[in-house]
């Protein structure tokens, strides 16, 4: 197979995945490592790929991929982390969802609960759990952000601060080694914290590709969750760190 037709899957294996590595990519196109190599460079140097050790993963910087992107990137992962997510999350309750395709996997799993009061931000929640007729919806108003169905800047921050949430979920679209949760949107930043300040409790719900992006504006820390349902176990350091914090990490098995 020509480097032609490696390329478009190589690209579509790393937004499926998070991150390729020579090795499994060698493997899957049985081809040698050298030539992996190249097609990674090549990647990279066209933009499409960032060059990690060992292999490549999306690209970051401080604009965040697309939403239909991030609907199908470890889509299997996130409906895992929705359900763990979902099983601890109690009837009759007041609850933030915010803006991400991994919250909306929250509310999917959702559906079934009763006399839940969702306050969310995120039309796409709005939506789903629209269908669901134990679940009275509130939608804090806002600038639309087209690209995603989000609702963001001031009117949302006010609306949000009339509110005292017993639990909240929140995403995120980077997570760093140092346990800081990052966004691309200092509006939406703005709006995540404002969540964090009204609410009693908070989970995150995060796969293990934020661990390899970047973006420039910081949310809050890990210690500021009380739960993290992520898909694989953390490095070790930030698993001891939030041990120390005191933050629950929940892998679903």
């Amino acid at each position: 197979m020509s480097q032609t037709f490696r390329h478009p899957e190589i690209l579509e294996i790393a937004r499926r995945e998070g991150k390729v590595t020579v090795e499994g990519l060698a493997e899957h196109f049985g081809v040698t490592l050298q030539t992996i190599r190249r097609d990674l460079t090549d990647l990279a140097e066209a933009g499409r790929l960032e060059r990690v050790h060992g292999g490549a993963v999306l690209r970051s910087g401080t604009a965040n991929i697309g939403y239909e992107e991030r609907r199908s990137l470890k889509s299997e992962a996130k409906r895992a982390i929705a359900r763990a997510c979902a099983a601890e999350i109690p009837n009759n309750i007041s609850l933030f969802l915010n803006i991400g395709t991994s919250t909306e996997a929250v509310a999917v799993e959702l559906m079934h609960h009763e006399n839940l009061m969702v306050v969310t931000n995120n039309m796409n929640v709005a939506n789903i759990l629209a269908g669901n007729a134990k679940c009275d919806v509130i939608l804090t108003g806002g600038q639309l952000r087209r690209a995603d169905g989000g609702l963001i800047g001031n009117l949302a921050t006010e609306t949000i601060k009339q509110f005292k949430f017993d639990l909240a979920v929140i995403g995120c679209s980077a997570l760093d080694r140092e346990g800081d949760l990052l966004d691309f949107d200092i509006q939406e930043v703005s709006v995540s914290q404002a969540i964090l300040r009204q609410s009693r409790k908070t989970f995150l719900v995060a796969d293990q590709s934020k661990l390899t992006r970047s973006a420039p504006a910081r949310i809050a820390s890990l210690a500021d969750i009380h739960t993290f349902f992520t898909d694989q176990p953390l490095p070790p350091e930030l698993a001891s760190a939030c041990q120390s914090w005191g933050t629950k990490v929940v892998v679903p098995s």
